[in-house]
Formats: C-alpha cells, structure tokens, sequence
C-alpha cells in the first residue's frame, strides 16, 4: 500500500511570523506545501524567502476575500468590500453573499493568481482559499475551478475527513447545500486535487495525539492534512485572533516522534506538483 501526504501550511503572507514559522515547519518538520495570501503587505519579499531558503517548498495561492484589501482598485471589486474599502470578516462575507457580483470575484482572484507568476516566476502549484470561500455557493466554486483548468493547477478536495463529511468545515447549512453541487462540478471540472482531506488538526485538536490519530486513518492514495503554524508576532496577535494557537500547531509539526512515525509507517511526504 503506498501511502502519500500533502501537509499545507495555510496563510503565508499572514504576517511576517505566519511566514517564518511555515519555513520553519517545513525546514525542520512535516510542511511540505503553502498557499499565500497575495494582497498581505510584505508578501513579495515573504515569496522571495520561500524560494532562497525552502526551494522544495510547494508554493500555491489561497485565494482571498475575507481579509485584507483587494489588489483591484475598489470601484472595479465594489461587491466584495465592507467598511474603508476592505474585504469583510468570514461572518460579513456570508452576509454579503446575496450581493456579490461573481464577475469581481473572478477579476480580484485572477489579480491574485497572476501576482503570484509575476514574483515567483511560475504558475501556481494549486488553489484553495481564505476562509474556505470558494466552496459557498455553486457560483464560487466553478470559479475557483475555471481558474485551476486555466493556470492548470490542482485544487484542495472538497470533502473533509477523508472524504466522509460535509465540505471542509463550512457552516453545517452550507456545507448540506454544497453536497448538492460539490459532486456535479467535480464530476464536470475533474480538477487534479488528492484523494482525502482533513482539516480537524486545528486549535485545540491541534495536538500530537490528534495528528498521530490523523496519520493513523490514512488509506491508500493522497491525503492533505491542513494547519496554521506560525510565530505570534504583533502582527498577528493585534489582527488574527487565531494566533498563539498557531505556535502550538508549529510544535508539534516540528515533534521528532512525528516524523519518526511517518518514516516508519513509510509515509511518502510530497507536494500538489507531486499529483
């Protein structure tokens, strides 16, 4: 049985310690992917980091409309914005959904994407998003998935836990909705993405028992297992209320008796290129 592993470190660009502390884990632990977030200030030189000290490093984009401004003047990208022009919270974004226009959401991701090629010099690796938006509403994600047909990219799966629960960890109405579309547009879209997804190692599931237990279940084929490492730095704790959390998450993806177990349990660690 040849088991394979993607482990993603979400945010990078957060801040300047979100973006250490995912070198960090992949230069000393388990990290062997990150999508960045590509309107954070500072976000170039974070992506020329990553490329001089983590050239194996996967590297892909987490597609971004709940945090931050938009790359897009305001005027082009009106229905995405709250208050001083930028995007809302995950809670204003639901509460914005019946306005939004998809035409910005399409223009702001593509914005995103083809920032990326221009500081990294190549195309993304694969595509998933803040907050899990893109899996919403049948609209953003065959968005999302037009954008992976056009830049040729692989996705994160939809279903969490293996494959076994609603999408990703979306709110329980919305994650019952998007059984409705998720199956018909991948059927449609068959984008690249892994066989499994598990998104429960996080906050106070984010511990050495839980992701042995996560290791444990995986089957045949790809898995991707989600985290948030990261140093807390002022940054994050004044704008993230996620934040000394993501240190313990650093810990224990950097625990030797980790890596021990993935070796022993021949456990191969790739990236979304690697698909």
């Amino acid at each position: 049985m040849l088991i394979k592993l993607i482990v993603n470190a979400d945010d990078y660009g957060r801040t300047q310690g979100v973006s250490s502390g995912i070198r960090s884990a992949h230069l000393q632990g388990i990290v062997t992917s990150t999508t960045a977030m590509l309107n954070m200030p500072g976000i170039e030189e974070e992506l020329e980091e990553a490329q001089i000290d983590c050239p194996s490093l996967g590297l892909g984009v987490h597609l971004v409309l709940t945090a931050g401004k938009p790359l897009l003047p305001a005027s082009q990208v009106s229905s995405l914005l709250s208050g001083n022009d930028h995007f809302p919270t995950s809670l204003g974004f639901l509460d914005r959904l019946p306005k939004i226009d998809p035409d910005q959401v399409r223009s702001e991701w593509n914005a995103q994407i083809y920032k990326f090629i221009r500081l990294t010099g190549t195309k993304p690796d694969h595509l998933d998003s803040h907050h899990h938006t893109s899996y919403f509403t049948p609209v953003l994600f065959q968005i999302m998935l037009e954008l992976a047909s056009d830049f040729k990219c692989a996705i994160r799966p939809p279903l969490a836990e293996g494959g076994t629960d609603l999408p990703l960890d979306l709110p329980s109405e919305l994650g019952k909705q998007a059984m409705d579309f998720i199956p018909a547009l991948l059927k449609s879209f068959n984008p690249r993405r892994p066989d499994n997804f598990y998104s429960s190692f996080y906050d106070q599931s984010a511990t050495t028992e839980n992701l042995f237990e996560i290791l444990s279940k995986l089957s045949n084929g790809t898995s991707e297992i989600m985290c948030h490492p990261g140093f807390a730095d002022p940054g994050l704790m004044d704008g993230s209320s996620y934040n000394l959390q993501r240190e313990a998450e650093l810990k224990v993806l950097k625990d030797p008796t980790i890596k021990s177990y993935i070796q022993d349990h021949n456990i191969q660690l790739i990236k979304f290129a690697n698909l």
